[in-house]
């Protein structure tokens, strides 16, 4: 039993349940740095942790009424097959090239943490009257249909060979192109990766990238955390939901790019966020109060 693996588990399921992000942004980092493990064992380690995590944070969602199940379905027919391909592909170029290939997985989640936490705050900070238009149903068009697959495929293969994805794009999406609301986007992305989450630590635990003894411990952490995350995100106002989500991910984005050989300062990884954070709760204060009321 290795305590601080106990509360790194705890600290990562509570935001876990209260962002539905957080499993595969900050845990392998995480896994990486604080523990030694290869990339490609803290990968797959993470993504069996968060298969287990997540049907726990999934299930407290869903009694919450915070699920959207259409969209999450249909997410689902892209998201997991595609998984499988990122599982497959992430074997064969680590058996090609060992370890000289586990500087380019890093800089590849590193890279992909960046833009969405850039992305989410660019959103956070500079679009605000997004949030008149945020809904807590989707209508299953056709096209709804054919783009949430399409969406689900693709990032179901990032998340296959990084393990970032479940949370991070799938939420990103959730936000930016279904337009949902901050709640419904937490509670329909942590049901939909409990299911991703599944069938890609699965295939990892099969292709041997999963040390059950970690993963023990990380849930002895993770499970009450993530339980105490859904709780406290029911009285968390909108606003604070929506630069939290960002300011995670930059962290965790500075602390991969750091690993994959590109020397970025303890105080930045911590700093940055915090102070991405301090501006977007200054703007949401000055803004007028009608439109802050909207979301």
């Amino acid at each position: 039993m290795d305590p601080l693996i106990i509360v790194f588990g705890l600290g990562v399921g509570i935001l876990v349940g209260m962002t539905g992000i957080g499993g595969g942004s900050l845990m392998a980092p995480l896994l990486i740095l604080g523990a030694g493990v290869s990339p490609v064992v803290a990968i797959g380690t993470d993504l069996m942790y968060g298969a287990i995590t997540k049907t726990v944070g999934g299930w407290r969602h869903l009694k919450a009424g915070t699920v959207d199940l259409g969209l999450s379905k249909w997410l689902a027919f892209g998201s997991v097959p595609g998984s499988l391909v990122g599982v497959f592909v992430l074997n064969r170029l680590h058996d090609s090239y060992g370890e000289d290939f586990d500087p380019v997985l890093l800089t590849m989640v590193a890279v992909m943490l960046l833009v969405v936490a850039t992305a989410i705050l660019f959103r956070v900070l500079f679009m605000p009257r997004l949030n008149e238009r945020e809904r807590d149903t989707v209508a299953l068009t056709r096209g709804t249909k054919i783009l949430a697959v399409s969406i689900g495929l693709v990032i179901g293969f990032l998340l296959g060979m990084t393990s970032v994805g479940s949370g991070a794009l799938i939420g990103l999406a959730l936000i930016l192109i279904f337009r949902m609301t901050p709640h419904r986007v937490v509670g329909t992305d942590v049901f939909h990766a409990a299911i991703l989450l599944w069938t890609a630590g699965i295939a990892h635990w099969f292709s041997g990238n999963v040390d059950w003894m970690l993963t023990a411990n990380i849930l002895i952490g993770s499970i009450p955390g993530v339980w105490a995350g859904t709780w406290l995100m029911q009285r968390v106002p909108a606003n604070g939901l929506r630069p939290a989500l960002g300011c995670v991910l930059l962290g965790s984005a500075l602390a991969v790019l750091n690993k994959a050989g590109i020397e970025v300062p303890i105080a930045a990884i911590i700093g940055v966020p915090l102070a991405v954070g301090a501006l977007a709760f200054a703007l949401n204060r000055l803004r007028p109060t009608p439109e802050v009321a909207t979301a």
